[in-house]
C-alpha cells in the first residue's frame, strides 16, 4: 500500500510521535496551524469517514477516549478544535482518515 500514514505507523517515514498504543497514533503535524498541531489516526487503514464499517466502532471510540489526554499534551487544555476533512474538496489530501487536533490559540468560526 502506498499511503503515507501507514508509511509513519510502519516506521517507514520518520515523523515525531507523541502517543502511540495498539489502535492510534498521533503525531506533530509537518505544516502546524496552531502552537499545538497533532494529527489522531487509527492504525487500521480506512481511507475516508465515509468508509467506516460498523465493526470500526471500536477504534473510533478509543479515539474519542483519548482526545482528552492528547488535547492536554499539547495545551488544549482550555480549549481545542478537532476537525476532519472527507474527500478532496473538503481538504482531505492523505486518504487514511485522521482527524486534527488543535490547541494554544483562539479560533474563528466560520472556520473558512
Amino acid at each position: 500500500m502506498d499511503c503515507l500514514f501507514c508509511k509513519i505507523i510502519n516506521r517507514e517515514i520518520p515523523s515525531d510521535i507523541i502517543y502511540e498504543d495498539e489502535h492510534v497514533v498521533v503525531f506533530k503535524d509537518i505544516s502546524p496551524q496552531a502552537p499545538g498541531h497533532v494529527l489522531l489516526l487509527p492504525k487500521k487503514h480506512i481511507g475516508t469517514l465515509m468508509d467506516i464499517k460498523p465493526e470500526d466502532a471500536q477504534i473510533f471510540g478509543h479515539i474519542f477516549k483519548i482526545l482528552p489526554e492528547v488535547a492536554t499534551m499539547i495545551g488544549g487544555d482550555e480549549g481545542f478544535r478537532l476537525v476532519a476533512n472527507c474527500y478532496e474538496s473538503a481538504g482531505q489530501s492523505v486518504f487514511h482518515i485522521h482527524f486534527h487536533l488543535l490547541a494554544g490559540r483562539n479560533f474563528g468560526w466560520p472556520p473558512g
